[in-house]
C-alpha cells in the first residue's frame, strides 16, 4: 500500500506521518443554528405547527479534534449533523467553515466545500447502492467533482480500499457480498476519498456487532491521527463516547445543556440530565453495578412540537422549581471549559464518586 489519497484539487499528495491533533484552530463554529420541520395538514396544507428538532445550538470545534453529540432519540442530534454538512437548510442561526458562512450558500456554491466536509452515514446497508459495484461507489466522488488521479480512479479505490482494512480485489464486488462491518468500511473509504477536512459520523457503529464496532471505532481513530482528520461524532452510546471523543456535548429536546471535555464530563456531570444518563451506563462488575444509584426518570419525553417552557427538562428533573418552569437557564461555563445549563446544577464541587463505576474519580481514570 502506498497511502496515496486524492486531495481537494485536482491532484494527489502522500500521507507521510501522524498528523498532530487539537491544534487549537477553529474549524468548525455554529452559533444560535435552528432548524423547525413544519407540520400541515387539509387539503391546502396549510401549517399548523412545527417540529422543533434543532434550537439554538452554539458550538466550535477546533482541527483535529473529535466533538461528539449524545442524548436520547428524538433529541436533535442527527439533524445537527445533517445542518452541518448542508444536507439540510437551518431555519436560523449560522455555520461557519474555515472563516466563510454555508449556512445558506448556494448548491453550486457548496459543490466544492463537499470535498472538505463529509458524513458517515449511520446504516451501511442502505447508504451503499446494491446496483453499483465496489469501485463505482467508492470512485463516485472523483468523478462528481472531476478530480483526476496521478495512476487513474481505478487506483486510488484501490488504495482507499486498503487504507480501511479491506482489500483492493474487493473493487468489483456488490454490497450485499459484505458483512454489515464491511460494508461500513466501504463506505468510511468513499467519504475518505478527497480528503475532507470534516467528517461528520452519524452513530458510524450503531448498526454493527459489538465485535465489530471496537474495530471501526479503532480505524476512525488511526485514520484520525494518519490523516489529520477533525470529528463530529454522533452517538447515543456512552462507551463508545468515552473512549474517542475529545470533548462531549449532552443535547436533550433541541437543545445543548452540558458541554464539557470529556474527563470532566464523564467525572463530574453537571446536568441533571447528564447525571441521569452516565447513571445508566452498563458496568460489568456486579457488586459496583449493585452499589451505583441507578437515576429513573419519570414521565415521556415531550414532543419536539409543543415542548416545554423555560428549562425543556423540567417536567421530569427531580430537582426542578418554579424558575426552571418560568426562566430559561443559559448555556453557562461554571468551571473552566464546563458549559453547563441548568439553574440547580450538580456535583458543583468535585464529586467523591465517580457516577458511571462508584468509584473515587482517580481510581476510575481511563488508562490508554
Amino acid at each position: 500500500m502506498n497511502g496515496e489519497i486524492v486531495t481537494a484539487d485536482a491532484g494527489t499528495e502522500s500521507v507521510t506521518g501522524p498528523a498532530g491533533s487539537g491544534s487549537g484552530e477553529e474549524l468548525l463554529s455554529v452559533s444560535g443554528l435552528q432548524k423547525y420541520f413544519p407540520v400541515r395538514r387539509g387539503l391546502l396544507q396549510r401549517k399548523v405547527a412545527a417540529v422543533q428538532a434543532v434550537d439554538g445550538l452554539d458550538f466550535a470545534v477546533t482541527k483535529g479534534e473529535t466533538l461528539a453529540l449524545v442524548g436520547e432519540s428524538g433529541c436533535g442530534k442527527t439533524t445537527t449533523g445533517r445542518l452541518i454538512t448542508r444536507l439540510l437548510e437551518p431555519t436560523a442561526g449560522t455555520v461557519v467553515f474555515e472563516g466563510e458562512d454555508i449556512s445558506h450558500i448556494s448548491t453550486g456554491k457548496m459543490r466544492p466545500l463537499r470535498r472538505d466536509v463529509q458524513m458517515i452515514f449511520q446504516d451501511p446497508y442502505s447508504s451503499l447502492n446494491p446496483r453499483h459495484t465496489v469501485g463505482t461507489i467508492v470512485g463516485a466522488p472523483f468523478k462528481l467533482q472531476k478530480v483526476k488521479t496521478e495512476h487513474g480512479v481505478k487506483r486510488a479505490v484501490q488504495d482507499l480500499l486498503e487504507l480501511v482494512g479491506l482489500s483492493p480485489e474487493h473493487y468489483n464486488r456488490y454490497p450485499h457480498e459484505f458483512s454489515g462491518g464491511q460494508r461500513q468500511r466501504i463506505g468510511i473509504a468513499r467519504t475518505l476519498a478527497l480528503r475532507p477536512k470534516l467528517i461528520v459520523a452519524d452513530e458510524p457503529v450503531s448498526a454493527l456487532d459489538v465485535s465489530i464496532q471496537a474495530q471501526v471505532v479503532n480505524l476512525l481513530e488511526d485514520l484520525q491521527d494518519e490523516l489529520d482528520l477533525t470529528y463530529v461524532m454522533i452517538a447515543h452510546d456512552l462507551s463508545v463516547v468515552r473512549h474517542v471523543s475529545d470533548r462531549v456535548a449532552v443535547m436533550y429536546l433541541g437543545k445543548i445543556v452540558e458541554l464539557a471535555d470529556r474527563t470532566g464530563l464523564y467525572e463530574r456531570p453537571m446536568h441533571p440530565y447528564t447525571v441521569a444518563l452516565l447513571s445508566a451506563v452498563p458496568i460489568p462488575d456486579t457488586a459496583r453495578r449493585r452499589r451505583r444509584d441507578r437515576i429513573r426518570l419519570t414521565g415521556d419525553v415531550p414532543s419536539p412540537i409543543n415542548p416545554p417552557p423555560a428549562c425543556r427538562f423540567h417536567t421530569r428533573c427531580w430537582k426542578a422549581q418554579e424558575i426552571c418552569s418560568s426562566e430559561e437557564p443559559p448555556l453557562t461555563e461554571l468551571v473552566p471549559g464546563h458549559q453547563v445549563a441548568c439553574h440547580f446544577p450538580e456535583n458543583l464541587e468535585a464529586p467523591t464518586i465517580n457516577p458511571v463505576t462508584n468509584e473515587p474519580p482517580a481510581a476510575s481514570a481511563e488508562t490508554e
